[in-house]
């Protein structure tokens, strides 16, 4: 069984605000097993599962991590929000296309709103310098494949080949990292409840986001085991 059921098995129960003994005991199972369980030395059955999804009235696909939609909802291009049409820009192209371009922008959106309502400055910035250099060279390379002339960038092709860019994105990151350590202020509630009630329509394009990005990089970090 995918390791996600173990760590989500766990954190629905401290969401819960229940101790171990007391979900076990109504789980019908004893404090051991439910341990093993969440520490993901035992798989549990099918029936353990269901029983489970309806004591955190979550779906089975989110318990095993296959979504990051309580209900299980399966998330198509159509259901996402678009936050783009907004200001009148209608971008056509593929299903794959207008979907990941949904994503991006709507959980950008949702980004930035956030950080405006923070107030700090730093940190808009660095998030804005850091986004807009990976949008930068996947236009780029595309720009270059297109047969495009790279005189029209100050910046070398070869400058840019060997990560000059990539290592902006970083030096942003840090700044963004560190701007967000010296904040002072109040912080947004960040829980799955208050994102969904703040963004009834783009909230699912960040949860995809998270989800799809987790299974990447679980997938790379798995590889080199």
């Amino acid at each position: 069984m995918r390791e996600d059921f173990s760590r989500t098995l766990s954190l629905l129960r401290q969401e819960k605000g229940v101790s171990q003994r007391k979900a076990a005991a109504e789980l019908g199972i004893s404090q051991a097993l439910l341990s093993h369980y969440e520490n993901g030395v035992r798989e549990p059955g099918l029936n353990f599962v269901t029983r489970a999804c309806d004591y955190y009235n979550v779906s089975a696909d989110f318990m095993l991590g296959r979504t990051m939609s309580r209900d299980g909802a399966i998330i198509v291009s159509e259901d996402l929000y678009d936050a783009s049409q907004e200001k009148g820009t209608v971008l056509k192209g593929s299903i794959m296309a207008t979907l990941q371009k949904k994503l991006v922008v709507n959980t950008t959106c949702v980004l930035f709103d956030l950080l405006g309502k923070m107030g700090d400055r730093s940190a808009i910035t660095a998030a804005g310098a850091c986004l807009s250099g990976a949008l930068y060279q996947l236009l780029r390379l595309l720009y270059r494949s297109a047969g495009g002339n790279e005189s029209y960038f100050s910046t070398k092709a070869a400058v840019m080949d060997n990560g000059m860019v990539t290592a902006d994105m970083l030096l942003a990151r840090a700044q963004y990292a560190a701007a967000l350590e010296e904040y002072q202020g109040e912080w947004p509630n960040m829980s799955d409840s208050a994102l969904a009630e703040k963004y009834p329509g783009l909230s699912q394009s960040v949860a995809q986001v998270f989800h799809s990005t987790d299974e990447r990089v679980g997938g790379l970090s798995a590889s080199q085991k």
